[in-house]
């Protein structure tokens, strides 16, 4: 969880120091997202700052990400699942300055159009990209709006972006949230749905037998692949069908790191698992159950 806050549209005789200042401190209201890293841009058309919590790549992955001939700044709340087949996949050579999961957004932004590159993303993501040379930004959001991201506009009209409301919402006239599956590009002013699936319609799934192994095999994938983390991690255990049956498959898979291909042990053999409750709650005491049964180290916390 970390929070971008950005400003565009700068022009000639703007105080960027002031401007620089505000963001800083408008930024700091989303500071519990990413309390291990505050970073900023700043040029003479756009500001970006970035509050980071550390995930993948923590001592080199600070944000915002830049290019090598520095004309793109980028700032993400989110994670890219699948960055590195997209990196195999480049057609072009990529100077690459981090190993973080999300800077290859700035090499696929060179080679494709975001309409085109977009759903190629495997993750959860709210990102804003400036293109200093074009003088152009490019925002976006995951399908599903996992990652939380507003705009609006100043008194200025200047764009504003932000990953909390409460970031933008003395500053701007106007404050809405930015909607999923989307992307805006400042070149064109337009705001363009790039995520469309034929199950949205009944139509397209009326009929449509259930495998049952199939959907075990893409659940089991899918906890899999986001278990990708240069980082301990754990699972928030329940006792309920949903969490346990994530638990189960993590417990699985913990014992290998992910992003190494399952090559290399993790630095917990054993998945921790964590329930919060009032006293006596049945879910504290069906998560102990669940933890007993999943071989997890279990911690309980009642409130």
């Amino acid at each position: 969880m970390c929070s971008i806050f950005g400003i565009f549209g700068l022009e000639a005789g703007d105080d960027l120091q002031a401007l620089r200042r505000q963001a800083l401190d408008l930024s700091q209201r989303q500071r519990h997202r990413g309390p291990d890293w505050s970073g900023v841009y700043i040029d003479d058309g756009a500001i970006l700052v970035h509050e980071r919590l550390a995930i993948v790549d923590p001592a080199g992955g600070s944000q915002p990400l830049r290019s090598a001939q520095g004309d793109l700044a980028l700032a993400v709340n989110g994670e890219i699942y699948n960055h590195r087949e997209l990196k195999r996949e480049l057609k072009q050579s990529y100077e690459f300055l981090t190993g973080s999961d999300c800077e290859v957004i700035n090499a696929l932004y060179r080679e494709h159009e975001p309409a085109s590159f977009l759903n190629r993303l495997n993750g959860i993501f709210a990102f804003a990209l400036w293109d200093k040379a074009k003088g152009r930004v490019l925002i976006a959001r995951d399908t599903m709006g996992v990652c939380p991201l507003y705009w609006g506009h100043d008194r200025e009209g200047r764009l504003c972006v932000a990953s909390e409301m409460k970031a933008i919402s003395g500053l701007c006239t106007d404050v809405a949230q930015f909607p999923p599956g989307h992307w805006y590009d400042s070149a064109t002013g337009e705001l363009t749905r790039y995520y469309e699936r034929p199950w949205r319609q009944y139509d397209a799934v009326a009929g449509v037998v259930v495998d049952t192994q199939e959907l075990r095999e893409a659940f089991e994938r899918a906890v899999h692949r986001q278990l990708m983390t240069d980082v301990p991690y754990g699972v928030l255990l329940s006792g309920g069908l949903d969490s346990s049956l994530v638990t189960a498959v993590a417990a699985r898979y913990a014992r290998h790191r992910i992003e190494e291909d399952d090559q290399s042990e993790a630095w917990w053999p054993r998945l921790h698992s964590f329930a919060i409750g009032l006293k006596g709650s049945p879910d504290l005491a069906a998560a102990e159950v669940a933890a007993k049964a999943l071989d997890t180290v279990h911690h309980g916390f009642e409130y």
